[in-house]
């Protein structure tokens, strides 16, 4: 069975329902209505019933950026990931985290594949060539050159701009795009021009929105990215919810939250044929640091690689 609307369906009126409104406005779940073990059920029902992408958590505890992973241990996550997702994002090309990439092809998932920006100029020359690399291998279906790194302040728009433009001309056969919030893509123009797709993160969290009003605020940043794209494909590269750690404003990382966020925005996604990566598939306990006590909860799977709900 399966709950929409405030309604039970059997799995076969949700079947005929999903196919037959492509495109239609989603209406969220009555929550209040809900046990919280039907909750929970309802979670583990819209995790099997697949999602587009996810990104993948290479960091195992003790490991953090500028570790070395071994393709042994991104083979064992992709495998975990492999029945609930067809697509995997990465977020670098070096260090290990070209496996990635690698290994979603060995097990048949298309793939985003990042090379990963910042101030240091040897390291993105090293990802650049890695990335291009890696998508004249055939391994690349969307590459995205850089992630928040405008947001950042990192490096100057030319230099973006510059480094888009070497990606574009050395694979044309397939789409670049940067990724970055929402609203870049409107403040930015001379880089949503140049992006072949749109590559948008979506953090209701992170802008204090109260849960209540999530999906809602995540539909409008989507919608922001889409309007500056004018017809451009848009992906949702990055959302999602913390399910503990503490409060930012009036967001608050709770389980049934986080169980909420996600069962919200997959079901909308899959209703309306949005491509969308889910943030995150593991939790990462560097990302205490950057981030916060929520950072390192931002997972479907715990960190010892174990289902959460």
């Amino acid at each position: 069975m399966s709950y929409r609307e405030g309604h039970f369906f059997t799995n076969e009126q949700q079947a005929n329902f999903t196919h037959g409104h492509q495109h239609q406005s989603y209406v969220p779940i009555q929550y209040a209505e809900l046990s919280s073990s039907d909750l929970r059920a309802l979670w583990q029902q819209t995790l099997q019933r697949g999602m587009h992408g996810i990104c993948f958590s290479i960091y195992e505890d003790g490991q953090k950026p500028g570790s070395i992973i071994t393709e042994a241990q991104v083979e064992r996550r992709i495998r975990i990931l492999k029945p609930h997702a067809k697509w995997i994002r990465s977020f670098s090309c070096i260090e290990g985290n070209e496996h990635v990439a690698r290994m979603a092809k060995k097990h048949g998932m298309k793939t985003l594949v990042g090379a990963w920006l910042g101030d240091d100029l040897e390291l993105n020359e090293q990802e650049i060539e890695a990335l291009i690399a890696m998508a004249k291998e055939g391994l690349v279906d969307v590459a995205a050159v850089g992630n928040e790194v405008m947001y950042r302040k990192e490096l100057t728009e030319e230099q973006l701009l510059s480094y888009i433009q070497r990606v574009k001309d050395a694979i044309p056969h397939i789409p670049v795009g940067y990724v970055d919030a929402y609203y870049e893509f409107s403040h930015r123009p001379r880089i949503t021009e140049i992006c072949d797709v749109i590559l948008t993160n979506c953090y209701p969290y992170w802008e204090g929105c109260p849960i209540e009003y999530s999906f809602e605020h995540m539909r409008s940043m989507y919608e922001s990215a889409k309007n500056a794209g004018q017809g451009k494909r848009v992906i949702i590269t990055e959302t999602g919810w913390p399910s503990e750690g503490g409060a930012f404003k009036a967001s608050v990382a709770t389980p049934e939250n986080a169980m909420r966020y996600f069962i919200d925005c997959q079901n909308w996604c899959h209703l309306n044929g949005i491509e969308s990566f889910y943030f995150a598939s593991f939790d990462e306990s560097w990302k205490v640091g950057p981030e916060g006590d929520v950072g390192a909860y931002w997972g479907l799977w715990d960190k010892n690689e174990r289902l959460k709900f």
